[in-house]
C-alpha cells in the first residue's frame, strides 16, 4: 500500500505550538506556506491537503489549531469549505492564502466565517506576526481594512438601527476595537487588565451574535460609532 500523498509528521515538541493545516491544490504552493512557518518555531504543521473536501476530512482527523487555506481549488473551494468547517468547528482559526488581492474575495472570505486574509507574496516576517495574533484572537483590524468593508457593505440606516444590549464598557471597547486597537493597546489605554478585556469582548461577540474582530468594526461603522 503505497504511502498517503498528504505529509504528516508528528513532533515532540512543547505543546505550546500551534498545530496548523496547510490546504492548497498546488504542491509548490503547499512547500512555500510550510517553509515559511517551520522558519517559527511557534507553529507545527500537522498535515497538508489539497481541496476543500480534504480540509474537512483532515480537519476531524488532526483537530488543528488554524487552517491556512486556499481560496480556488478544484472541487470544493476555500470559501465552502471554509463555511462548512465554522459550522462544525467553530473554534477552528481560518487564514485565507491567496495571490489574488481582489475584495471581493476578502468579503467572501469574511462573510463565510474565516478570521484572515493573507497574500502569498507577503514577507514571511508579516505572517509570523499576523498568524500569532490570529491564533490568539489578537488580529486586530486596521482602520483601512474597516473603510474598505464599509464601502463595499451598504451601512444601516439610522431608522433600522435596533436599541443595542452593550454596556457602557463595552461599547467603549466595542469602538476602541473598531479603530484597529490590540487588546494589550486597549488594556494600557483604559487600565484594565487584557483578561478583563478579553471578557467584555466574548460578551460583546455573544450579545451582538458577532464572529470576530471585523464584524466588530462592521457593526461599529454601520451604527455610526466609529467616524468616517
Amino acid at each position: 500500500m503505497g504511502k498517503p500523498w498528504f505529509k504528516f509528521e508528528r513532533r515532540h515538541d512543547k505543546l505550546s505550538k500551534f498545530r496548523v493545516l496547510i490546504i492548497d491544490d498546488s504542491e509548490m504552493a503547499r512547500e512555500g506556506v510550510r517553509l515559511i512557518l517551520e522558519s517559527d518555531p511557534a507553529f507545527e504543521v500537522i498535515a497538508e491537503g489539497r481541496s476543500g473536501e480534504e480540509a474537512l476530512s483532515l480537519s476531524e482527523r488532526f483537530m488543528p489549531d488554524l487552517i491556512l487555506m486556499d481560496i480556488q481549488m478544484p472541487g470544493m473551494g476555500g470559501l465552502e469549505a471554509t463555511k462548512k468547517l465554522k459550522e462544525v468547528y467553530p473554534y477552528v482559526k481560518v487564514v485565507m492564502v491567496t495571490v489574488s488581492d481582489d475584495i471581493a474575495h476578502l468579503f467572501d472570505a469574511l462573510k463565510k466565517g474565516a478570521q484572515g486574509y493573507l497574500l502569498k507574496n507577503m514577507e514571511p516576517e508579516a505572517w509570523h506576526e499576523y498568524l500569532k495574533a490570529v491564533a490568539i484572537d489578537e488580529a486586530p483590524v486596521t482602520r483601512e481594512l474597516a473603510f474598505r468593508i464599509l464601502k463595499e457593505m451598504s451601512p444601516l440606516r439610522a431608522d433600522r438601527l435596533q436599541e443595542h444590549p452593550l454596556t457602557e464598557r463595552e461599547r467603549e471597547i466595542l469602538v476602541l476595537v473598531a479603530n484597529g486597537m490590540s487588546n494589550k493597546e486597549i488594556s494600557s489605554q483604559l487600565s484594565i487588565s487584557e483578561h478583563t478585556v478579553k471578557n467584555h469582548l466574548k460578551n460583546i461577540l455573544q450579545k451582538l451574535h458577532l464572529a470576530n474582530r471585523v464584524q466588530i468594526a462592521r457593526y461599529a461603522y454601520e451604527h455610526g460609532w466609529v467616524g468616517k
